[in-house]
């Protein structure tokens, strides 16, 4: 199947206030392997084949806006394990796990910065 997206870059302010939130959540999505790349935060699934990254840099002007990103979880059960990870790791504004509608269970939340994120399972109604 063709993929639709490669990679995610994220902006903040400060990339100290948000290194580890992401360091603790992003392994617990699948993101484990740390990459050192100078003025990024970034960490990627290790699939020998596909390189699939989530990159954090600082952008001191960058404000906190109405975008979402929201991650795909194998099951309600998984929801729930990544909604306690994300508790542990210090988000912020958490709604949820709750269902939302027939056959779509999440949970929402803000990193230490406030960008909105999310994780979410999906099964048919």
């Amino acid at each position: 199947m063709r993929r639709h997206y490669d990679h995610i870059d994220l902006r903040v302010p400060r990339i100290a206030d948000v290194a580890d939130f992401y360091r603790q959540f992003l392994p617990a999505l699948g993101f484990t392997r740390e990459v050192e790349i100078e003025g990024w935060l970034q960490f990627e699934a290790p699939d020998a084949d596909i390189t699939e990254f989530f990159g954090v840099t600082e952008s001191p002007g960058h404000t906190i806006n109405e975008n979402r990103i929201a991650f795909w979880a194998e099951s309600a059960a998984e929801v729930d394990q990544l909604a306690e990870i994300a508790s542990q790791c210090g988000a912020r504004r958490i709604e949820g796990p709750l269902h939302y509608a027939p056959g779509y269970y999440a949970v929402f939340f803000e990193d230490p910065c406030g960008n909105q994120l999310e994780v979410c399972h999906r099964s048919k109604p």
